[in-house]
């Protein structure tokens, strides 16, 4: 896809043609355009939110699932837990237990038994 076809795209979506949206969140997600997936999730679109966890978790991009878990999302959480038990990031796990996540808690007592 051009630049030019990029940017009428880009376009439309903001003027709010949920099909142009729909085809920016895909092309984002192939091309691993977290910035672009982060920006049409923060317009409020769920299904740019819901692919920028995804696309995340399979960058390893723990920050951008902490940044939205801190936001209230509990799948961006949950993804965000699972993502760092993988990794071995205790660091995370531990943060999260400490601010009363009971899943983070019981993940971080199975990672460290191990």
């Amino acid at each position: 896809m051009s630049n030019l076809e990029m940017s009428v795209l880009r376009a439309q979506a903001e003027l709010g043609d949920s099909d142009a949206a729909d085809q920016m969140i895909e092309l984002a997600a192939e091309l691993g355009d977290l910035a672009t997936l982060e920006r049409l999730a923060s317009q409020g679109n769920t299904t740019a939110a819901d692919q920028l966890i995804e696309s995340a978790a399979e960058l390893g991009d723990l920050a951008i699932l902490e940044r939205l878990a801190s936001q209230g999302n509990a799948t961006a959480a949950d993804q965000l837990i699972e993502s760092a038990a993988e990794l071995g990031d205790l660091a995370i796990l531990e943060r999260l237990a400490s601010q009363g996540n009971a899943t983070a808690a019981e993940v971080l007592e199975e990672s460290l038994a191990e």
